[in-house]
């Protein structure tokens, strides 16, 4: 695959170009304008390495939520019905973006790339929803959401099931 390298101008190569990894493009920032084109073109942004610069995916098939169309397994119902964790909604998102999971010593979230998300949650783009337990965050997704779809980007879970 030839790289494909971003300029200043807001523009992305066609996802339909992307190699067998995804990888559709490298470079580039992560302004509101640009990550809102990026979901809108159904790309979005993963670093690789402190070292290099941020590379832009574009699986197929990319993995979203349809809330309307979500599966809640009976299990994670029945966990829901006895109420051991309480479930909130946008309430700590920069926590939410920022919790290492239990078996890394570090999280990929760049800070760029937490400041451009959080810049997008005051915008009303992205979301956090929230398992909470005894007042503490033990859980959580983050995403954006366009167009009536939810593009889970990170979660994380420090007790079983608190990331579902």
């Amino acid at each position: 695959m030839a790289i494909r390298w971003l300029s200043q101008k807001l523009v992305f190569p066609s996802p339909e170009l992307a190699d067998r990894d995804g990888v559709v493009a490298v470079g580039g920032d992560c302004s509101i304008p640009r990550l809102l084109l990026a979901y809108r073109s159904g790309i979005f942004p993963w670093p690789m390495d402190d070292d290099l610069p941020l590379f832009w995916f574009s699986p197929d098939p990319r993995w979203v939520v349809v809330p309307r169309a979500a599966h809640v397994p009976k299990s994670l119902r029945k966990q829901m019905r006895r109420g051991v964790y309480e479930v909130r909604t946008d309430t700590n998102f920069a926590g939410c973006a920022s919790v290492y999971r239990p078996t890394q010593q570090s999280t990929w979230i760049t800070d760029e790339m937490r400041m451009s998300y959080e810049a997008l949650h005051h915008e009303g783009y992205a979301h956090s929803i929230e398992a909470w337990r005894d007042g503490a965050l033990v859980g959580g997704l983050y995403g954006v959401s366009l167009g009536g779809v939810f593009f889970g980007e990170s979660m994380f879970a420090l007790e079983p099931d608190a990331s579902k």
